[in-house]
């Protein structure tokens, strides 16, 4: 988008002191958002947040130093979007990973103010030509971002076609840790997983999820709240799950951390990604115009 296209859009959805539209890392537009509860960024690419933090905090979330702002490449951290199928995919081994919409421009709809100052975001994307060429079917993907003292991330997909289909989905959010390898994730105890570090065995989680090495898995049938704590920090992340029945933990390691060009050596370090998903045995099954929501709102506590 040239910086003409950038105006506009800055005249006609920016709010004076609270939300303004740029031109961010590598020419992408971007939405900058301030409210008295939090600050934020959040790129058209892909629908993109990519930075969340309350009022005199730390930033919440991860963007990756190495991350290629590309109009081909997906952004590498913050809060990528998979639809309509979530890693590879599995009858075409050329398809885009985690699907197509992390890396189209989506349109800005609206952007609002609460009730109670926190700034609300909608971005829309549907199915075109470039679309088909890799899943046939017809749909509305709608985006809706609440920034304030808490974040709130709403998927809305809605079938507008006269087929149905079935998809898999995440909010795939990377948070900031200080050391991932004394993080855990709190809340999946007496869980089964799916370890695809392992051949994809199915597992039951005992305890708490720690990171020593390569972590990658999809918890089954989950709805519950999950705790991230920090201690190095001594910040705890919530993540409240609305209409998910999976959960992917991922982190990949030091040796696969070194090798994606967008990451590099040394970053795994500083994530931990909790996914807030439907995918595999849980992948979501629309009749036309239906639609399925899915959510997650994020909260940050300090303790002593």
């Amino acid at each position: 988008m040239n910086s003409q296209a950038t105006a506009g859009l800055a005249q006609r959805f920016g709010i004076a002191g609270k939300a303004e539209i740029v031109r961010g890392e590598g020419g992408l537009p971007k939405l900058v958002v301030s409210t008295a509860g939090a600050t934020g960024e959040m790129y058209l690419h892909g629908a993109h947040v990519t930075s969340w933090k309350p009022r005199d905090k730390a930033d919440v979330l991860y963007l990756s130093p190495n991350s290629l702002f590309q109009a081909d490449h997906a952004i590498r951290g913050g809060i990528p979007v998979c639809f309509p199928w979530f890693g590879d995919k599995g009858d075409d081994p050329t398809a885009p990973a985690h699907g197509f919409v992390r890396t189209r421009e989506w349109q800005l709809e609206s952007v609002q103010l609460t009730g109670n100052d926190d700034v609300a975001v909608t971005m829309l994307t549907q199915s075109d030509d470039s679309t088909r060429r890799w899943w046939p079917f017809a749909f509305r993907l709608l985006s809706r971002v609440t920034f304030g003292g808490q974040l709130k991330v709403e998927l809305v997909v809605t079938n507008t076609g006269s087929s149905a289909f079935s998809f898999e989905e995440a909010l795939h959010a990377y948070f900031a840790v200080t050391d991932s390898s004394t993080a855990i994730v709190r809340g999946l105890d007496a869980t089964d997983y799916i370890d695809k570090t392992d051949g994809r065995k199915q597992k039951m989680q005992r305890g708490d999820v720690d990171f020593s090495g390569e972590t990658d898995r999809v918890y089954l049938d989950t709805m519950q709240d999950l705790q991230l704590f920090d201690p190095e920090s001594r910040r705890c992340i919530n993540v409240q799950k609305r209409d998910s029945r999976a959960t992917v933990v991922w982190n990949p390691g030091s040796e696969k951390s070194a090798a994606l060009k967008d990451l590099g050596g040394g970053e795994w370090k500083k994530f931990v990604c909790i996914e807030t998903a439907n995918v595999s045995p849980f992948a979501v099954h629309l009749q036309p115009d239906q639609s399925h929501t899915l959510g997650m709102v994020v909260r940050v506590e300090h303790f002593e």
